[in-house]
């Protein structure tokens, strides 16, 4: 029931600058990106985020680098899906009964808007879910980097690999952040959904 209106290509979430400590591009970015989704959260649109990282960074780093009551606008408009979703009068959530779920949480999602909603609209589907503790080790440029492979293969052997390994016939898994889905096909040949893929019974039947 909602009609969806994509962000413009100025809104960017200036992740790749601050992650690689050039906060002053960063800042920049982040000012464009105020101006472009500011008109939206001033009418009450809702801002969805749909990868975890740059989600964070709207929710939370955008105040800290602008500091203006504008970003504080914006980062009080943007919400995840899961969120979005359970606030929505009359949603209901389609049946994953006899689903099983291998959910790997994104980093930022976990430290900035935690995934508890996640879960609860997952349970409210039906579906069983194990959820993966930790990093998948490559946290966005960091793994691609040289010197930082060996790293980040050790990090997502301690829970993420695993837990693929080890899971059932039929299992699917779930992760949101680019990172972890290119880490799983990377080191497992393992596909993973985004949670807008798994609520389309197009996707999962």
């Amino acid at each position: 029931g909602y009609r969806v209106v994509l962000s413009p290509r100025s809104a960017q979430c200036a992740l790749t600058w601050i992650s690689t400590g050039q906060l002053d591009r960063a800042r920049s970015i982040a000012r464009r990106t105020v101006a472009a989704l500011l008109p939206a959260a001033h009418s009450g649109v809702k801002i969805v985020g749909l990868e975890p990282s740059s989600t964070a960074v709207l929710r939370s780093d955008i105040t800290h680098l602008v500091g203006s009551n504008d970003a504080r606008t914006v980062s009080s408009a943007v919400v995840t899906l899961a969120e979005l979703l359970l606030a929505t009068p009359n949603w209901q959530a389609p049946n994953l009964t006899g689903t099983t779920i291998v959910a790997q949480p994104h980093c930022h999602q976990h430290a900035v808007m935690g995934w508890e909603r996640d879960a609860q609209l997952l349970a409210s589907a039906g579906a069983t879910v194990t959820r993966v503790s930790g990093c998948c080790g490559l946290a966005g440029n960091w793994g691609m980097e040289q010197g930082h492979y060996e790293t980040s293969v050790a990090v997502a052997e301690t829970n993420l690999l695993p837990a693929v390994r080890s899971m059932p016939a039929g299992a699917l898994v779930l992760a949101d952040g680019f990172s972890c889905r290119t880490q799983l096909d990377d080191l497992a040949k393992q596909p993973a959904m985004h949670l807008a893929q798994l609520l389309d019974p197009a996707k999962t039947h």
